[in-house]
């Protein structure tokens, strides 16, 4: 059996997946934020909680936010901040006593949908997060695809493309630059461009539901919000040409998106027409945990554990 942990911000998930992909047991605890070694140990007793429920020994894969460096095996890019800097892998896997497999949080929404998801099947696999920040992975061949530098689909901290007035020169981002799909597609992109509009603050599932009602300032938000997820999904497909779009996240509830952006993304993309196809990730907010526990299926062994073990 297979355990797969999603360490996010604020909790911790685990879940058991049988060699079928079903689930076994599942547990979540709460993230012990700003405590690296509370995180370490809250994330090795729910290994082994979860561990004693199946009854046997399980590979263990975790996803993350940031990566962790081919270059010096720390974590990079985290928004988790006080992961950062740390030798996360090799401080997990002296306190379980194994080898654990670590991956970008993104990277294992994209290698679960492409398992047994939404994208089975498909040979290239572009797989999206757009929820608090904007993530991306790639699989193909149901391979995870890292690279040398560990940043493989990282398409949030380009900057927007096709840049029109007022998008220029953009937002200030976390990562230090400016104009970054990822300040304008993410959740709190909406909210931010809708605040400035209409002069009001909201939450991102607000906007989109008094889209649904008529209201012309969520509406217009909406819609600016659609042409910039277009155009930035357009750029992707002129670079990776993938046979699948999978798109997971909080705003991926918004059921409007995947007939608006196609539509949308066909003036930006260099071909004649666009077969790619834009689809919500069938295992919602479980499949990043889901795709953890498949790091051991991909033929894929993940660069960041090597590092790790460097």
């Amino acid at each position: 059996m297979r355990i797969g942990i999603d360490l996010g911000g604020t909790k911790i998930e685990g879940i058991v997946l049988d060699d079928d992909g079903g689930l076994v047991a599942k547990e979540r605890v709460a993230t012990p934020r700003g405590d690296y070694e509370g995180t370490i140990a809250a994330l090795a007793a729910l290994v082994l909680r979860l561990e004693r429920r199946a009854g046997e020994p399980c590979s263990v894969g975790v996803g993350m936010p940031g990566a962790v460096s081919p270059a010096t095996g720390l974590i990079k890019n985290a928004n988790s901040v006080w992961l950062n800097g740390r030798p996360f892998v090799i401080d997990l896997e002296r306190t379980l006593g194994r080898v654990v497999r670590v991956a970008n949080d993104a990277d294992c929404l994209t290698l679960s949908e492409a398992t047994d998801g939404a994208a089975v099947g498909a040979a290239t696999v572009f797989g999206v997060i757009i929820g608090t920040g904007t993530g991306g992975g790639v699989v193909v061949n149901r391979t995870l695809c890292s690279g040398p530098n560990a940043i493989a689909g990282e398409w949030g901290h380009n900057m927007l493309p096709w840049p029109v007035e007022g998008e220029w020169p953009g937002p200030q981002c976390y990562c230090g630059r400016t104009g970054c799909i990822e300040t304008f597609v993410s959740g709190p992109g909406l909210e931010r461009d809708y605040a400035e509009t209409s002069g009001l603050a909201r939450p991102a599932t607000e906007i989109c539901a008094l889209a649904e009602t008529g209201d012309a300032a969520a509406e217009r938000a909406l819609a600016r919000y659609e042409h910039r997820l277009a155009r930035g999904l357009a750029s992707v497909i002129n670079l990776l040409d993938p046979h699948v779009i999978v798109l997971g996240g909080g705003m991926s509830n918004v059921l409007r998106l995947y007939e608006s952006v196609p539509r949308i993304w066909t003036r930006y993309v260099f071909s004649d027409r666009v077969d790619t196809r834009l689809v919500r990730a069938t295992h919602g907010d479980s499949s990043g945990v889901r795709g953890a526990a498949w790091l051991w299926e991909s033929r894929h062994k993940p660069e960041v554990h090597v590092a790790g073990n460097g």
